[in-house]
């Protein structure tokens, strides 16, 4: 794939790219390269999260097979709604998060973590790689491989030609991205930053596993909180697509020189996600107070999704 911006069509969104690659890597006053890291958010910012992030598709079928099996949990959510295949629910229960309530989060939560309990973390990557070469999008029938943001693959080829170190910081849980994201993104699993599971050494078989607890959710204003802890320096760009990307793009946003984007899923011509608002109300009403950068998929990009598989080419 061209490492140049292809796929962004001419327009405010790309010439504040280009403006702020020139602004922070040319000239007296450009940054040093040490200093050039970017951060990006991974569901509806990377790839599609529509009609529900990846990770809960995977999620969905451990679910399904854990009811099946067990009798007593197929009327409890969510098991019932992944035995049932109702979508809606689980969808209705990552909206009600970003709107602020996290009730039917934490059934979720629950759930999760009793499908790992004791798992290994090789266990869980095996598990994650067959998905990955299996599954498809449930309503693009594509290989998940090819519902990735051809734009955005692109921005994180430009970023790195011109010294960026660029990062995943994603509410998305971090062992389940780390399997794809070198291929789908280029990325290496050391740069991903996500929400994570309690993990213990198993001194016995010299294994680290999964425990029986949640460690944190990366998500609003812990997203800054892991930033700091894992890479040690404030970012100078930043690209999310929700409410809780709110505070990491407004972290960004105090270094003298920086760029904050957020997406916007506006676009009706079937090119690719049905448009959507929901859990961006706040970013979006509050994009020009907070100095962000919307970019519209249906103006500013002439292309959503890769043409074929092999992104990272």
């Amino acid at each position: 794939m061209s490492t140049a911006l292809d796929s962004w069509r001419p327009g405010a969104a790309r010439s504040a790219i280009e403006s702020f690659v020139a602004a922070v890597t040319t000239g007296p006053n450009a940054v040093p390269v040490a200093e050039r890291v970017a951060v990006f958010d991974n569901d509806g910012t990377l790839w599609t999260e529509k009609p529900m992030p990846t990770q809960l598709h995977f999620i969905v079928e451990q679910w399904a097979r854990m009811a099946r099996d067990d009798a007593s949990l197929a009327g409890q959510q969510p098991y019932k709604a992944a035995l049932t295949g109702d979508l809606s629910w689980l969808g209705h229960a990552v909206e009600k998060h970003y709107a602020g309530d996290d009730s039917d989060l934490h059934l979720m939560i629950g759930a999760i973590v009793a499908s790992t309990a004791n798992e290994s973390v090789e266990d869980y990557q095996e598990a994650v790689e067959r998905f990955y070469a299996e599954a498809h999008h449930p309503t693009l029938g594509r290989p998940y491989s090819e519902a990735v943001y051809r734009p955005m693959v692109e921005l994180l080829r430009y970023l790195e030609e011109h010294g960026f170190s660029c990062y995943i910081v994603s509410g998305g849980d971090r062992d389940f991205m780390r399997p794809m994201t070198v291929g789908n993104y280029g990325i290496p699993s050391e740069r991903v930053i996500g929400s994570a599971l309690g993990l213990a050494y198993d001194a016995d078989t010299n294994e680290i596993r999964y425990g029986t607890s949640f460690d944190f959710m990366d998500d609003g204003p812990i997203k800054p909180v892991r930033i700091w802890s894992r890479i040690g320096r404030r970012p100078l760009l930043a690209v999310g697509n929700s409410n809780g990307d709110l505070p990491m793009l407004a972290y960004v946003k105090k270094h003298p020189v920086s760029l904050s984007l957020l997406v916007h899923h506006d676009d009706d011509s079937g090119r690719g996600d049905a448009p959507y608002d929901s859990g961006a109300e706040t970013a979006l009403a509050e994009a020009d107070e907070r100095g962000l950068v919307v970019v519209s998929v249906k103006h500013d990009w002439a292309n959503v999704f890769p043409e074929g598989a092999g992104l990272n080419q």
